[in-house]
């Protein structure tokens, strides 16, 4: 059962990488100067998912330890752009993947990294190394 709920998980992540960096392509290709700080935000974010998804697809203590990292930022990414956006619109004159907490799309940007770092946390861990004297 885990390996499905990480097959989704990281479907999921892939799905965000391709969505938030086509979107961000565009609009920095096309009306860059419209808003940049959003669209150089929402690059950021589909970055951020890329690494992820590729750090959940790995396994070992490295790529634990990217996955920790990524989805830890994509989650201050979110709360901190989501409340930024909320409490002052005018800084994000056009939407990110994170303005309104990830309200364009569904707020799956809020719940994501959540799921994701419940999901870190609940996976098992290495015992730690031994070494025996002879």
């Amino acid at each position: 059962m885990r390996s499905v709920g990480r097959q989704v998980l990281i479907a999921v992540y892939a799905v965000f990488a391709v969505a938030a960096g086509a979107r961000s392509a565009v609009q920095l290709a096309t009306k860059y100067d419209e808003a940049p700080v959003a669209y150089l935000l929402s690059a950021f974010a589909a970055v951020v998912y890329l690494i992820a998804t590729i750090a959940l697809r790995y396994r070992g203590p490295r790529a634990t330890a990217v996955a920790w990292t990524a989805i830890s930022i994509e989650m201050v990414g979110v709360l901190g752009v989501g409340a930024l956006s909320v409490a002052d619109p005018d800084l994000f004159p056009d939407q990110t993947v994170w303005s309104d907490f990830g309200s364009g799309y569904g707020f799956v940007p809020l719940v994501l990294p959540v799921i994701g770092l419940l999901w870190l946390w609940k996976q098992p861990r290495p015992a730690p190394a031994t070494t025996t004297a002879d």
